[in-house]
């Protein structure tokens, strides 16, 4: 490699990268050039130690990073390969090593991943409307993360609701398994399972990857973390980039001990800080320093900028929440005037309510802006229909996918019929293609009599159909789609209705990354496709919705949304009490605050913080107080200013358990508390069971 590469590093960057052997921690703060030092260490690896590419992972959280960083990386080393260095996130690997090892679960190759929107289908239809439905599916990632069976969640169920959710979690297992399916918890729990009870293969991956390498260590989550464990089966050499001041993902599964504790869990870890910050200025950098410093559970680490002082920070106090997007609007047509580029200044927020005000006042105001929303192309009706139809010809037998696609385009095959369908597969017990492939002449009556024969004959024809279009992708996959829109004709059908226009340029959109896809990827099957389609992540699909027509505008998001990117300028609004921290019966406070540092170091030359003493919301008008970061960050230097209005927002956190209780498990036995949390009305502990940590309800457990 270069030299110059590593001329460009300061002198801990440089130590991290040329830290080779063993167990490495690089925590690096916000702005602190981590993807460049972590991107720098794998050029290192390969080119100057000489390390071949094969014997390398890095696993990141999105595809875009993983990309990113591949190319950095690649345009540093100069010996090039025509085998790259395996860099991916950590469920494309899951994918990768399923593909080569879940027949060792008794499972067929060619399982296809389903997406959240089909396991969300999927379980509405077996939850029937009786619980909430977000309950349902985050229980049951719950339960999978935890390594939790449906057997095992009906058995621990302590309440009728509980009971229900464990026999939905049942028949949602069941259903993947007929139709050959796995979700995204599986892409980490599967290989879990087969890592355990196969040591051979944890040798042979191990000796695989001498060298693993890990980005945004603080998201990782129990199953990551187990994972990773494995991974080192025959050797320490793991080097995780993270900062735990970032670790915002909690709701989401994401574990902040990984990275508190990484020390702990490998041997001899040595740990690297990176404090030079490359993006603020130092008066942005000392009220994130002041803010974060609050929270007990950190490594600890302080932000120095290379940048100067800068402009202090301006607290903006409005009475409502029209004053405050009034106030906004002057200072940003004055930056706007000034010449400052649109796409250069943010408002974040907490809630993505607060986001209404905004709206209508920019409006008023004639301020162009982008709303960072959730629309996701692969979401769409069109763009589903199109996939079900790849789905079933890689899979004859998927029930749930055939049932989407039976009478579309339309073939005179009601709701009445695939409900029939459904109920006949189920008592022959096989599925509705084995139905139809070659019934016995009882069968065949049964089938007539329930559809009838007209409806029977078109069910066959389509079969005939996708047979034929089976043979077709086989011979040739670029020519395949020109018969598939022949035969099938979803674009036709859309055209005889002029108002779907747009849903016939999504198809065509999503043939071309199909075209696009085999001709960089020849020798893939179609089942790879798919599966690389639903791995896309949920921030890569999100589209702008642009609310001025032509215009390039400010951004608007949510604080979650605005972490890794960066603006000149950043303006965060609702800095109130129960707003910004937000105070619910299941608030974790230093999360709240690392979210607080998260917004404010997105800012590169000016941050403004907004509050209000009264702000409309779900209906009512309520009095507020401006928020503890204020008074934290030293922005707001009105000393007393919460006094005693902070209590009313206080959450108690006496559960009755603690951190180091013992405890006693009627199946895992004893154990030791390591992490106590609300989540509604309920106290979940995170227990070590001799070395095993469970996740489990506080009301499974006794303390000892």
């Amino acid at each position: 490699m270069q030299t110059k590469f590593l001329d460009q590093l300061n002198a801990f960057q440089k130590a991290a990268v040329t830290s080779i052997d063993g167990a490495l921690l690089i925590l690096a703060g916000a702005g602190s050039g981590k993807t460049k030092t972590i991107t720098t260490r794998l050029a290192y690896l390969i080119d100057e130690i000489g390390i071949p590419p094969s014997n390398t992972l890095t696993l990141t959280f999105t595809n875009k990073a993983a990309n990113e960083m591949q190319k950095r990386a690649l345009s540093m080393i100069e010996n090039t390969t025509s085998h790259p260095p395996l860099l991916c996130t950590f469920h494309k690997f899951g994918l990768l090593f399923l593909k080569f090892y879940i027949t060792l679960l008794g499972r067929k190759a060619n399982f296809i991943l389903t997406d959240s929107d089909d396991s969300k289908r999927i379980i509405k239809e077996l939850n029937a409307d009786l619980v909430p439905l977000p309950l349902v599916i985050s229980e049951i990632s719950r339960y999978k993360n935890s390594q939790i069976t449906p057997q095992e969640s009906l058995k621990n169920a302590h309440n009728e609701l509980y009971k229900h959710i464990a026999k939905v979690y049942a028949g949602y297992q069941e259903t993947l398994l007929q139709n050959n399916m796995v979700d995204f918890d599986d892409l980490l729990l599967l290989p879990i399972e087969i890592l355990k009870s196969h040591k051979e293969v944890a040798t042979e991956v191990s000796q695989k990857y001498q060298y693993i390498m890990v980005d945004e260590y603080q998201d990782t989550n129990d199953l990551q973390y187990q994972l990773l464990k494995y991974l080192c089966t025959t050797h320490n050499n793991i080097c995780v980039v993270g900062d735990d001041d970032q670790s915002i993902y909690s709701w989401r599964g994401a574990n902040i001990q990984n990275i508190l504790n990484f020390t702990q869990h490998f041997k001899n870890a040595k740990m690297i800080k990176l404090e030079e910050n490359y993006r603020s200025s130092k008066a942005i950098l000392n009220a994130a320093n002041h803010l974060i410093t609050n929270n007990k559970e950190r490594l600890g680490k302080i932000l120095k900028s290379t940048l100067g002082e800068g402009k202090p920070i301006e607290v903006l106090h409005s009475f409502d929440e029209q004053e405050e997007v009034k106030n906004l609007s002057k200072i940003i047509k004055k930056l706007l005037q000034s010449g400052v580029n649109p796409k250069d200044i943010a408002i974040l927020f907490r809630l993505n309510a607060l986001s209404r005000s905004l709206e209508e006042g920019f409006n008023r105001e004639g301020i162009p802006y982008i709303l960072v929303g959730t629309i996701r192309f692969y979401e769409r009706s069109e763009i589903k229909d199109v996939i079900s139809y790849f789905r079933v010809l890689t899979n004859l037998n998927d029930d749930f996918s055939l049932l989407r696609i039976l009478n579309k385009p339309k073939r005179g095959i009601g709701k009445t019929t695939l409900e029939k369908l459904k109920t006949l597969s189920q008592t022959h017990h096989c599925s509705i293609y084995e139905l139809f492939a070659s019934p016995s002449l009882e069968t065949l009556q049964s089938l007539q009599k329930e559809i009838g024969k007209k409806t029977y004959n078109t069910i066959q024809d389509f079969f005939k159909t996708l047979k034929e279009l089976q043979e077709s992708q086989k011979q040739s996959s670029l020519k395949f789609l020109d018969y598939f829109e022949e035969k099938i004709g979803l674009c036709e059908a859309f055209l005889q209705n002029s108002e779907e226009v747009d849903r016939v340029s999504n198809i065509e959109e999503f043939y071309g990354l199909y075209r696009e896809y085999v001709k960089q990827n020849p020798l893939m099957e179609l089942e790879d496709f798919l599966n690389e389609l639903a791995l896309r992540s949920d921030q890569e699909d999100t589209e702008l919705r642009k609310e001025q027509k032509g215009a390039e505008g400010i951004s608007c998001m949510s604080v979650h949304s605005s972490k890794g990117l960066e603006f000149d300028y950043v303006f965060i609004i609702g800095l109130e009490e129960g707003f910004f921290p937000m105070v619910r019966e299941d608030t974790n406070l230093q999360e709240e605050r690392r979210l607080g540092y998260v917004a404010f170091t997105r800012a590169k030359k000016e941050l403004y913080l907004s509050y209000v003493d009264s702000r409309f919301y779900r209906g009512n008008r309520a009095n507020l107080f401006p928020s503890r970061f204020l008074a934290e960050s030293k922005t707001l230097n009105q000393e007393g200013f919460l006094g005693k209005s902070q209590a009313k927002y206080e959450v108690s956190n006496d559960t009755g358990f603690h951190k180091g209780d013992c405890v006693i498990h009627k199946i895992f036995g004893a154990g030791r508390i390591t992490e106590v949390t609300k989540s509604g009305k309920e106290v979940k502990l995170k227990i070590n069971f001799g070395g095993l940590f469970r996740e489990i309800l506080s009301s499974y457990v006794t303390k000892v």
